[in-house]
């Protein structure tokens, strides 16, 4: 076992020669000898074959199957992990498909297979018998008494395996998903599974499927074509899937890749014990049906070194720096387009409770956030019937206001056909900055200062300067007046919303957010994604303008040669970094160490030193604490993904909690 939970996995189908024990125990031990895993899986009778036919009743094969398991059981005294591997195993006056667990030198147990497949291309029932209610607990191999029987779990550091053959998957309830309700929490499948046309796709969707199902890894390995005779073609399939997600996969015949045979097929991942662990304390209703489950399990530890290792130098297994943001491209259209429709539907429902004469009123600033809004907006009032001219889009230009966002705002709602209107808020913010007797970012103002003359003068101001209050009143000014105006359709994302980024009661507040469960990093993807798919012309490359804007509030004037002083990410750190911090905090439950060491495994944007990664954590940790108090009452938005702040819904956490432990 490594640290943070991690358990790698080798599944491999090793060259097969079919009926020659000895040759097949010799190509395992070639295979995995230099293999360092926590465990290894091989395929269903890796040691005889599985095509042997009527030669499973000859002595001389069920005695060499036996004398290879001793082989390998020998082997593992000097390697750390189990290794499980299929054979013949003559059980009372039986022969029984099983699959022998060994570990530490010893065999520490001997499963059965539970379904046998006799139609079509299969036949077991000719020569085995599968598992039963009066299978001894026990069977001798060399002499020893050895745990047997399908309600065997295996215990190794945090793992509990748990182990079915083949067609077991294949039905109906596969033993596995009463194993994981015991607690079986990394789940084996040797198979022999030929290939024919579809089949792969459809052997992947169920490993994927019962992995998700379970909350459990799911290490699934298929013969190789060494195996292959006669009538079938096998693939050498290996597949490990964890809570419904491929972590990996081998080659197989039949991939479409060159060369088409390969002798050995393998793969080797690390799968996340922390993280299934978390997600079944989350999931309720998990075991709920762990009163009607009938037979008890018996659980057999592994004998292994206690101490941990330290976490591997390289994680085999891909970590996504963007874990809100699919990688694969066509993955990425289909799920901008789903969540373009979950946005729209929740606004759709929520105007057909309003009055069509509502106006939507909504601040548009010319950055990414607003943007997002308004086009969601434009899709369900399409959709609703409602005219264009319904949605109200303000810009609220103030002391920070660029000609950039100014002009990308204008464009924005001179190109969409809705309702515009301009009110500069600099005159109000003035008013109030008197009435509060502020003096804003320090310069002193009084009756004969004018909107032009504070500009002018904070023009001047070094990059540094800052004052909260000066920001606040401008947000809130500009909430006033969206609120005075009408049913104000909110433009703050998820990412804001954990980081607390928002001026209470000002953009934090609204009557409707369709942006409420968007994260900051998939917003950009998807104002790109409606310039290329809905928005076509000057409003698509306009679309390309804005989301290749720097972030900012715009609430402090601009720098000297009129670009944005106030970057976000400057002020806070990256976004990509805090998203992917929000992703494992909220969704997986990691530790600070444990978020640590993944973003030393992912690539991101750009290059961040140890440093500025763990700065950046901390600064995300202590703001997502102080800063419960503004989720607490946030407006209703559609939940889209499977991470939401939402305090009627998925997050509920006192606003005082201290942080200092985390």
């Amino acid at each position: 076992m490594f640290q943070h939970g991690i358990f790698r996995i080798h599944a491999a189908a090793p060259p097969t020669v079919i009926a020659d024990p000895a040759a097949n125990a010799e190509a395992i031990l070639n295979s995995i000898g230099n293999i360092d895993a926590d465990l290894t899986v091989l395929p269903e009778l890796a040691l005889t074959g599985y095509t042997c036919g009527d030669l499973f009743g000859s002595d001389t094969l069920l005695i060499g199957a036996a004398e290879g398991l001793m082989r390998i059981a020998e082997s593992t005294r000097a390697r750390r992990g189990a290794v499980i591997v299929g054979l013949p195993l003559v059980v009372g006056d039986c022969l029984m498909n099983v699959a022998a667990v060994v570990c530490g030198g010893t065999i520490a147990g001997v499963v059965p297979k539970s379904f046998l497949p006799t139609y079509r291309e299969f036949y077991e029932g000719r020569h085995f018998r599968p598992a039963g209610p009066a299978d001894p607990a026990t069977v001798a191999i060399a002499g020893q008494d050895i745990a047997f029987g399908t309600d065997l779990l295996f215990r190794l550091g945090e793992a509990v395996m748990a182990i079915e053959i083949c067609e077991d998957l294949w039905t109906p309830i596969p033993p596995s998903s009463n194993a994981s309700v015991a607690g079986a929490n990394v789940l084996v499948n040797l198979s022999a599974s030929n290939e024919t046309i579809g089949k792969a796709a459809w052997r992947r969707d169920l490993v994927k499927s019962q992995s998700g199902r379970c909350i459990a890894a799911y290490a699934y390995v298929s013969s190789g074509p060494g195996e292959s005779t006669s009538d079938l073609v096998f693939g050498g399939h290996c597949l490990v899937a964890e809570n419904g997600s491929l972590i990996g996969q081998s080659r197989r015949i039949g991939d479409g890749r060159s060369p088409e045979w390969v002798a050995e097929m393998s793969v080797t991942c690390d799968i996340d014990l922390q993280r299934l662990a978390h997600d079944r304390r989350v999931v309720g209703s998990f075991d709920d049906v762990a009163d009607q489950l009938k037979p008890s399990y018996r659980t057999i530890k592994l004998i292994q070194d206690a101490a941990k290792q330290a976490a591997p130098q390289t994680l085999l297994r891909y970590v996504d720096a963007h874990p809100f943001v699919p990688s694969e491209e066509g993955e990425l259209a289909e799920r901008c387009g789903e969540i373009f429709a979950i946005q729209s539907a929740g606004l759709i429902k929520r105007l057909s409770c309003l009055p069509k004469s509502t106006p939507l009123a909504i601040g548009i600033s010319g950055g990414l956030d607003s943007t997002l809004a308004l086009l969601v907006a434009l899709k369900a009032v399409d959709a609703a019937g409602w005219p264009r001219e319904s949605i109200h889009a303000i810009t609220m230009p103030g002391f920070g206001t660029t000609d950039h966002t100014r002009t990308s705002a204008d464009r924005l709602i001179e190109s969409t056909g809705v309702t515009g209107d301009c009110i500069d808020i600099r005159q109000l913010c003035l008013d109030t900055f008197h009435s509060l007797r502020h003096r804003p970012l320090g310069l002193e103002i009084d009756e004969h200062t004018t909107v032009a003359s504070l500009q002018r003068q904070l023009n001047q101001l070094p990059d540094d300067a800052a004052d909260l209050t000066f920001e606040n009143v401008q947000a809130r000014i500009r909430t006033m007046l969206l609120m005075n105006r009408g049913f104000v359709l909110g433009t703050g994302d998820m990412s804001e919303q954990a980081l607390g980024w928002a001026t209470y009661n000002a953009d934090h507040m609204s009557m409707y957010n369709v942006n409420t469960s968007i994260p900051k990093t998939l917003v950009r993807f998807l104002v790109r994604y409606a310039a290329d798919h809905y928005f076509d012309g000057q409003l698509g490359s306009l679309l390309h303008r804005i989301a290749a804007t720097p972030i900012s509030p715009e609430l402090l004037p601009p720098a000297s040669d009129g670009t944005i002083r106030q970057n976000t990410e400057s002020s806070i750190g990256a976004y990509e970094l805090h998203d992917f911090f929000l992703y494992h905090f909220v969704r997986n439950g990691f530790t600070r160490d444990k978020i640590l060491y993944l973003a030393s495994q992912a690539t991101f944007d750009q290059p961040y030193d140890s440093v500025t990664i763990a700065a950046t954590l901390d600064q995300f940790i202590t703001r997502f604490f102080r800063n419960q108090f503004k989720r607490n009452c946030v407006p209703d938005g559609p939940k889209v993904g499977s991470v939401s702040l939402s305090p009627r819904g998925d997050w509920r956490m006192p606003s005082d909690a201290g942080g200092g432990s985390f």
